[in-house]
């Protein structure tokens, strides 16, 4: 099973409508797909119009009193199901704390999935914390979506610097730009700028369309209400271009 993990420091850069939209294109190609929504926010959740489960709580999953396949959920989309979050993930970091080899916690957990599905997504909430780092040690791949703007660039340095001194060789980074307006001329110049100075960027970037914000609001992944429209052609080359780097990798 490959973990994929939609990960960014900051918030407010369009990962959870990467992380619905590739969960939903890799179920598409007829691979068994779970997405775990980790934020507490529980986006990707209303985006697959998923509710919370009983019990769920962070607590009673990492004490081992809940296992996750209990909790999964059919997404109404062939080959694709959903664990939906919980508000009590906002302490996740207080309990992992309280475990055992707390860094290892999220791949332990993993392994009762890698029966069930080829591929599990984890949409995780911003930041960079202990549920961070459980995530980042469990993935195989990290795909980061940055906005074009010099703080969001900074955030992937950081990001790149950590993942290098923990000495994480075999997790693949793949960063890529969303919300972008190519008609702005800082966006242009950043973009330029950045691709020099992380060759590892994706070449496709997510454009800034009202068709992508609509998602919220039809609580749908954008190639299942929109398929023929540029956006879902674009989510659809970032993942024809994500699993291409991951092959190549393997």
């Amino acid at each position: 099973m490959r973990i994929i993990a939609l990960t960014n420091i900051k918030g407010g850069v369009g990962k959870t409508t990467a992380a619905v939209n590739l969960a939903y294109l890799c179920a598409a190609s007829g691979r068994a797909t779970l997405l775990w929504d980790l934020d507490p926010q529980g986006a990707a959740t209303h985006a697959l119009r998923g509710e919370p489960q009983a019990h769920a709580s962070a607590k009673r999953l990492l004490a081992g009193r809940r296992e996750l396949p209990e909790l999964v959920l059919a997404s109404g989309y062939p080959h694709l199901d959903l664990l939906p979050a919980d508000f009590s993930y906002r302490n996740f970091d207080v309990h992992l704390a309280a475990r055992p080899h707390p860094t290892e916690r999220l791949l332990k957990m993993s392994r009762s999935l890698r029966d069930v599905y080829d591929t599990l997504f984890l949409d995780c909430p911003p930041g960079v914390s202990l549920l961070t780092e459980n995530v980042l040690r469990a993935a195989d791949a990290a795909a980061v979506p940055l906005l074009p703007a010099p703080l969001s660039v900074r955030v992937l340095a950081q990001l790149c610097e950590f993942i290098a001194r923990e000495q994480w060789t075999d997790l693949r980074l793949l960063p890529f730009f969303s919300m972008v307006d190519r008609r702005r001329t800082l966006h242009a110049q950043l973009i330029a700028s950045s691709r020099a100075q992380f060759p590892q960027l994706l070449a496709t970037e997510v454009p800034y369309r009202s068709e992508i914000e609509r998602m919220s609001e039809r609580c749908e992944p954008l190639p299942a209400f929109a398929p023929k429209s540029e956006a879902a052609a674009t989510f659809a080359a970032l993942w024809a271009e994500m699993e291409a780097r991951m092959q190549a990798a393997a």
